[in-house]
């Protein structure tokens, strides 16, 4: 049974990390000596390959380049 629901999981229903017009910051060491507004931006796309296209800012950029999302944090 483990197998088919790992199966499930990764393949059938992969996790979803990010949303369009979500807020995302990058990690302070791909961008040294930025507060955290500077490295915050908006996503304009999800790619199904899981990489997002952000507003301002070029290029294509995976979720580990991202500092871990924290829904609680906007909502304080």
């Amino acid at each position: 049974m483990g197998f088919f629901k790992n199966f499930y999981r990764k393949i059938v229903r992969p996790s979803v990390w990010a949303r369009p017009e979500m807020a995302v910051t990058f990690r302070a060491e791909i961008m040294p000596g930025k507060n955290r507004l500077e490295r915050t931006f908006k996503i304009r796309e999800v790619l199904p390959n899981g990489r997002v296209i952000l507003y301002e800012f070029p290029g294509e950029h995976r979720e580990s380049a991202f500092e871990p999302v924290n829904f609680k944090r906007e909502n304080t």
